[in-house]
């Protein structure tokens, strides 16, 4: 039975999202019919509930076929937020979600979506680099308690570099019913490092790190609603798939296309 955005809202998230490269793992959350789910939670590993960083992340649902998943995403604009690329469907197939001051779910219809021109949906197989990045256009703004979260500059990523890792995704892998709320972790960079790409893992080894509906979201900086990087994939240890390597697009050496693809939608209002 193909899922309506409201049964989207109304499911358990669960295994199921694509596989590629061994353990390596898009993250975008597949979905399963549920009972009523206890308290969510999300990010694998150490985490904690991130209040102060609501009014910058939302998630963005999307269907395709039968299926229907989830990622998170940056507010960078009362109408405009920043995601994974792997997480989109069609405009008409996608819709950004959030939770209203009384707890009840908003889904807010997409009018546009831009697709990094250096996204590569086939990257692993063809052995290329992609950036997986997307932004939304809404058609319709955000709540005014929503903000624009900011946006990395240039500079050097040390090994060793702590930073935040905020999403909606699952707290134990496979456990669908453990997604849903915002949470963050922290991790930190790990070598190799790259102009366009940042791994990172938990340095004091808990097995913090993204997972399942944790795609698009942000790698923050530690003491600033800053984003760094998008997180698009996760590799774990063993038979896991999450907790010991998360994976980002990095924010600055795409700024330029970011601006310019604000300032077209800016200029178009």
């Amino acid at each position: 039975m193909r899922s309506t955005f409201r049964e989207v809202i109304r499911l358990n998230l669960g295994p199921g999202a694509p596989e590629s490269n061994g353990r390596r793992r898009a993250l975008t959350a597949a979905l399963v019919l549920l009972a009523p789910a206890a308290p969510a939670s999300a990010i694998v590993g150490v985490s904690e509930p991130a209040p102060e960083l609501s009014p910058y992340v939302v998630m963005v649902l999307s269907r395709s076929g039968k299926t229907a998943g989830f990622c998170s995403a940056s507010v960078l604009a009362q109408d405009i937020v920043l995601t994974a690329a792997h997480c989109l469907a069609e405009p008409s197939n996608t819709r950004v979600h959030f939770r209203d001051a009384q707890g009840q779910p908003v889904l807010v219809d997409v009018a546009a979506i831009v697709k990094h021109p250096g996204y590569r949906a086939d990257a692993v197989q063809a052995r290329q680099v992609s950036i997986d990045m997307a932004m939304i256009r809404l058609a319709e703004p955000l709540p005014a308690r929503f903000k624009p979260m900011g946006l990395a500059e240039l500079g050097a990523i040390k090994a060793g570099q702590d930073f935040r890792i905020a999403g909606f995704g699952v707290t134990r892998e496979g456990a669908g019913a453990s997604s849903g709320a915002l949470r963050v972790g922290r991790i930190s960079a790990r070598l190799p490092l790259s102009s366009i790409l940042l791994w990172t893992h938990d340095l004091e080894g808990r097995g913090t790190g993204a997972c399942t509906g944790d795609s698009g979201g942000p790698i923050l900086a530690l003491d600033q609603p800053i984003v760094v990087a998008v997180a698009d994939w996760a590799e774990g240890k063993g038979a896991q798939k999450c907790g010991a390597l998360t994976q980002g697009a990095l924010i600055a050496p795409q700024r330029a296309w970011i601006e310019s693809v604000l300032a077209g939608w800016t200029h178009a209002r």
